[in-house]
């Protein structure tokens, strides 16, 4: 996969290009061998004159040129290359001297500042990747729509007052959560406190989660939740 893209990445990118590195599951010890989705972050030098909203529209527009079928996420570009789903998100580095980024927030038309680094050290901190590997098995298997890094944080907040259980009481702890106290709450980048992250799903996406967490509370056996 990453043979097939990072030279169209580096073609649209040129001397601006810093680096293409993954920034999601892999990276935080999150994913799962059945996954497919793989996150890679793009982070342009801070000498790039476009601005963020021109950046990430050229790269969708170069992955159309491609034939790779991109889709309009948030913060990401979705595209599908030999049975991956990749998110491509394009920043533009703060300086030279440290790892901060800013990124094109679509739906708000607005940019945001983060850190791709502290995200990968907060989750991997946070002690809970077994428990994530199982609910974003659920999330594949049943199909439901909630982004990987919103998912990672919520199974954290799902301890915030809980202690260690066995991995079967856990994983029931994160479907407590998700099923009563996931709709309302607010959830913000480790990174950056102005960065909503629960903004990523409107309330009626984040509904159905709600729903479908409840109806795994209910399951009488693990098969009805993940195989």
């Amino acid at each position: 996969m990453r043979s097939h893209l990072d030279p169209i990445v580096k073609e649209w990118a040129g001397s601006f290009l810093l680096d293409i590195s993954p920034s999601g599951s892999f990276a935080k010890g999150t994913a799962n061998k059945s996954g497919t989705d793989v996150d890679l972050f793009i982070p342009l030098s801070p000498n790039t004159k476009e601005t963020l909203k021109e950046i990430y529209d050229k790269l969708f527009d170069r992955m159309q040129q491609k034939g790779l079928n991109p889709g309009r996420q948030n913060v990401s570009i979705k595209v599908e290359v030999n049975g991956y789903s990749v998110d491509l998100v394009p920043g533009k580095r703060h300086n030279l001297f440290g790892l901060d980024d800013s990124l094109y927030r679509r739906r708000a038309d607005t940019w945001t500042k983060t850190n791709v680094t502290t995200h990968i050290a907060h989750i991997k901190a946070g002690g809970r990747t077994q428990e994530t590997r199982i609910v974003k098995l659920w999330r594949d298997q049943k199909k439901h729509d909630f982004p990987s890094f919103y998912l990672e944080l919520a199974v954290l907040r799902a301890f915030a007052a809980a202690g260690r259980g066995t991995l079967a009481t856990n994983v029931r702890t994160v479907f407590d959560f998700l099923g009563n106290g996931f709709a309302d709450a607010r959830i913000v980048d480790p990174a950056n406190t102005n960065n909503i992250v629960s903004d990523e799903l409107i309330a009626a996406e984040r509904a159905k989660i709600v729903t479908a967490a409840k109806r795994a509370l209910s399951a009488s056996t693990w098969q009805q939740i993940v195989v």
